[in-house]
Order: C-alpha cells, then sequence, then structure tokens
C-alpha cells in the first residue's frame, strides 16, 4: 500500500498512453444543454472571479512543482490540473497548464470581450482545440474551462450561456439562488476518469518518446474533439460558479461546498436590488474550499472523515476558483483590454532580438 502511494503520501496521477486514451473517447464525450426558462433581461453577463491553490503540503516541502492553474477573467474561467509524473521524464510538470490557460485567455479577448472582438467565437471545442495548438510547451494536464457565451438568443432576446469545455477529472458546480434566498445548486459535471480509475483521467498531452512512443499531436486534438465533455447553461445574473481540481471534489460532497457557499455569502433578500459579491470574500471562499479540502484528509480525533474519493479522502496538489455572474461592465470590459494589450507588448519586446542593441 505505501509503495502505492509513493514518496508523498498519495495516489499519483499517470500519463494515460495514447492507445488507451483514443480507446474511451466514445463513452467519455457529452454534449448538452441545459436551458433555464425564466426572466432575461436581456443584458449580456461576465465572470468575476478569483481563484486560490495549496500545493500538496509534502511536495511543498521537498520543493516538488505545483502543476495546477487557474483562470479569472470576464469572459472565461478555468482552471487547469498538469500531471505530476510527468515531472519523472524531466519535463516541469506546470509549464503546458499555465500556457494553456494563458493561450485560452487571448482567445477569449479576441473573441468574446464585448466591442473588442477581432475573430469569430465558434464554439468552446473549437476554443480549446485553437488554444492547444498555439501553445509548444511539453506535457499533460487535465482542464477545464466556463465560458460566457452572449451570442445565444432565444425568441429574438439574448440569453446568455455558459459553456462548459471538461477534459478531465477537473469540475464546476454552479450554484443559484432558491425563492428562499438560498444558495442550490442547478448544474455539476461529472469527472472523466478512464476505467473509473482516480489516477487515469481523460488528459490533453504533448510528450515525446520516452513517455509515449505511440504519441502524435492529433491524438490530443482528438481528445478535444471526441472526448471533451461539454454542456451549455444558462447564466442568471447572481450565479455562483465552483470550479476546482480534483482535489477539491475528490473530497468535498456537493452539498458541503454548497454549505461553505452559502455561510460565506449572505443571502439575498427578496425584493432588495442585486448587490455584487466583493472579489475579497469571492477569494476566501475559494481559500477555505481548498483548506477544507485538504483538512479531510487529516483524522479528526483517530477517526477519518467521508469523501466522495473513500474514507480519509486524498491530498493533493489543489486549486479552486470561485465566481459570481453580473451584468457586464464596459468600464471592466476595457480594464482587461488595456491589461491585456500590456502584456501583448511586453511579451513582444521580450522577445524581440534587438532589444540589446546599443544602437
Amino acid at each position: 500500500m505505501a509503495a502505492a502511494l509513493g514518496n508523498n503520501g498519495r495516489s499519483p496521477t499517470f500519463v494515460v498512453g495514447s492507445g488507451k486514451q483514443q480507446g474511451t473517447l466514445d463513452s467519455m464525450v457529452r454534449r448538452e444543454q441545459h436551458f433555464t426558462e425564466s426572466y432575461c433581461k436581456n443584458k449580456p453577463l461576465c465572470f468575476h472571479a478569483k481563484a486560490f491553490q495549496k500545493t500538496h503540503p509534502q511536495k511543498a516541502a521537498k520543493g516538488s512543482t505545483d502543476a495546477d492553474a487557474t483562470l479569472c477573467s470576464p469572459m472565461l474561467v478555468a482552471v487547469a490540473d498538469g500531471v505530476s509524473q510527468i515531472e519523472e521524464y524531466g519535463i516541469d510538470p506546470s509549464e503546458l497548464p499555465h500556457e494553456l490557460l494563458k493561450s485560452v485567455e487571448c482567445l477569449a479577448f479576441s473573441q468574446l470581450l464585448p466591442g473588442h472582438e477581432t475573430e469569430k467565437y465558434a464554439g468552446p471545442i473549437s476554443l480549446m482545440r485553437e488554444a492547444y495548438e498555439n501553445t509548444d510547451s511539453m506535457g499533460s494536464t487535465t482542464v477545464l474551462t466556463a465560458i460566457m457565451d452572449n451570442s445565444t438568443k432565444i425568441h429574438g432576446k439574448l440569453h446568455p450561456m455558459i459553456a462548459v469545455c471538461s477534459i478531465g477529472d477537473c469540475e464546476i458546480v454552479i450554484l443559484r439562488r432558491g425563492q428562499d434566498g438560498r444558495l442550490i445548486p442547478v448544474f455539476h459535471t461529472e469527472m472523466q476518469r478512464i476505467d473509473g480509475n482516480a489516477q487515469q483521467p481523460l488528459q490533453i498531452a504533448r510528450v515525446d518518446e520516452t513517455v509515449d512512443p505511440d504519441f502524435d499531436e492529433s491524438i490530443a486534438i482528438e481528445v478535444i474533439e471526441r472526448g471533451s465533455a461539454v454542456h451549455c447553461v444558462s447564466a442568471i445574473e447572481g450565479d455562483i460558479v465552483v470550479l476546482g481540481s480534483d482535489g477539491v471534489f475528490d473530497n468535498l460532497f456537493i452539498d458541503e461546498i454548497v454549505e461553505i457557499c452559502d455561510s460565506m455569502l449572505a443571502p439575498e433578500q427578496p425584493g432588495k436590488r442585486f448587490r455584487p459579491t466583493c472579489g475579497h470574500l469571492l477569494g476566501e471562499v475559494a481559500r477555505t474550499l481548498v483548506f477544507e479540502s485538504h483538512s479531510k484528509t487529516r483524522s479528526a480525533n483517530g477517526r477519518q472523515r467521508e469523501a466522495p474519493i473513500g474514507l480519509g479522502g486524498k491530498i493533493d496538489d489543489t486549486c479552486c476558483v470561485v465566481g459570481q455572474v453580473l451584468e457586464f461592465d464596459r468600464k471592466q470590459g476595457d480594464t482587461w483590454a488595456k491589461r491585456h494589450k500590456m502584456q501583448w507588448w511586453r511579451k513582444l519586446f521580450s522577445f524581440t532580438p534587438f532589444a540589446n542593441c546599443s544602437n
């Protein structure tokens, strides 16, 4: 048992070979729409989100790499969980997930930000594929993106949708206020794990023959196009989205996540004007969910606690994004656009061959 858990006191996530992934895609794929017939104010929406992540304690003590990555932006939120085993092959497991989410953010800016669109948005699968094709890093990762799609219309009226694209065992739960003002779950994804094995999630990879002799980038594209789970869910102002790596959803039941969010986010008063939650509080909720996930793996009074993955849970690198759906604010959009352009210019000058010339 100790050998199976490895030196970090946990079961590691393994790189899954190309052939094994290809053989499971038909059973993994999901294409679903979830419409809510409710009053729609016919206005574009966006996310306001904050993230928190915590490295596996024993990995942190050894200086090992935390391969989790998060993204919080107005039109897209995301989490990615790099496969740590890749480090055994001399590859930094954090590079691909971070580069992938940076690529996703760039495409979200050019395709989804109202007033700044320069490319046509063709759906979450197309965006994920293009993001992967724009990366160069080696590695393997699971990933989940939640896109705010303001292009859908029903009966001629704007009907914003959250388009979720998931590959692997990251998850998202969407919470909405009920009649009593309390939060209730209205949508929740499922993990994509090969043969139900917690150490073998579906994943996007770019590796060489030392890791997988049969690897070809076309297989990664096939995973995105044929194996991804895609859901489109009606978005309503005030919705709370919770995204997390498997470190969150292996250890916390959905009702525990709801309870934490409900206890920390003040309920809406019927008839009162909607007031957005401050970013600091959203970040505190994310932090609480991560710490509660880790606490599940520690015995209390000699007793182990129940977790979705089993008694005592599974400690892991853990990341979480908590966001709220808000009416799109052009000032917020312009601020994001300015920041994005500044990052683009800094990247341009950091790579220019004339940067160190004296003339």
